[in-house]
């Protein structure tokens, strides 16, 4: 069922997202080779406690077989799609992506987004990778308008990456996002011929292509969480949630 907000609860979700473009924000000036993604996520954490919220993904109920998630922050390095672990043993290097994916609980709503980083100078087929990812986000963007579909959405980010030489990753997928962080409806990357279900003002959405270098096929690592390109090529991800108005879509994670 997809949950139309109410102005209060849009107040709420508005601050829940703020505080990740905070976060999102400040995390450029800690992205450096050197850094371990331990220590920017016990950053974020702290952070995000002195700003009145609280973690939205540590303790986070994760698929069969595995713990809940154990941290703040989902930093995913190079061919790593999406849910990568922070370890002390992961220490960035020059040359490298990371993808980090945050979320917050502002009184009981959550906040999500993601941005992938570059790690000091990097290759210039990396960096039309992030480029084109973050430009399919803002095109799916401008389709989320009251009286249009999701397959719009989908279209729009499926084409521009496709058009670019890229793909998208098919396994996962945006979310509608509220009091809990996954809610309906379902959110795609990939176009699959379907309009889909009609979007309405105060719908809130996370948009969030993912996509590959090489083929769209992924894997789960063994540690349960961890996503990765089957083929090894990189990958790059970038969120917004919005909130759908009559205007257009409102971005809530940004400053």
């Amino acid at each position: 069922m997809i949950v139309l907000k109410t102005d209060n609860e849009l107040a709420l979700l508005r601050e829940a997202n703020r505080i990740i473009a905070v976060i999102l924000t400040e995390l450029k000036e800690k992205i450096r080779p050197g850094i371990t993604t331990l220590e920017l996520d016990q950053w974020a954490e702290q952070r995000i406690l002195d700003l009145k919220a609280k973690p939205g993904f540590k303790g986070y109920p994760g698929p069969a077989g595995a713990k809940p998630f154990p941290a703040t922050l989902c930093t995913s390095i190079n061919h790593e799609v999406v849910h990568g672990i922070p370890s002390a043993q992961r220490r960035l290097q020059e040359g490298d992506i990371i993808g980090v994916d945050v979320g917050t609980v502002y009184k009981d709503y959550y906040g999500d987004g993601a941005y992938t980083y570059a790690v000091g100078t990097i290759s210039a087929s990396a960096r039309d990778l992030l480029e084109t990812c973050e430009q399919a986000l803002h095109r799916g963007i401008e389709q989320a308008v009251p009286g249009h579909c999701l397959g719009d959405i989908a279209k729009a980010i499926d084409g521009h990456v496709r058009g670019r030489g890229y793909e998208v990753v098919r396994d996962l997928s945006g979310h509608g996002i509220g009091r809990q962080l996954h809610e309906d409806p379902q959110v795609l990357n990939y176009y699959d011929g379907q309009r889909g279900a009609k979007l309405k003002s105060r719908m809130t959405l996370a948009i969030e292509p993912m996509i590959n270098a090489g083929g769209y096929a992924v894997r789960t690592m063994d540690d349960h969480w961890t996503v990765v390109t089957s083929d090894g090529s990189l990958s790059a991800h970038f969120e917004h949630t919005v909130a759908l108005t009559d205007n257009g879509a409102e971005i809530l994670t940004r400053l």
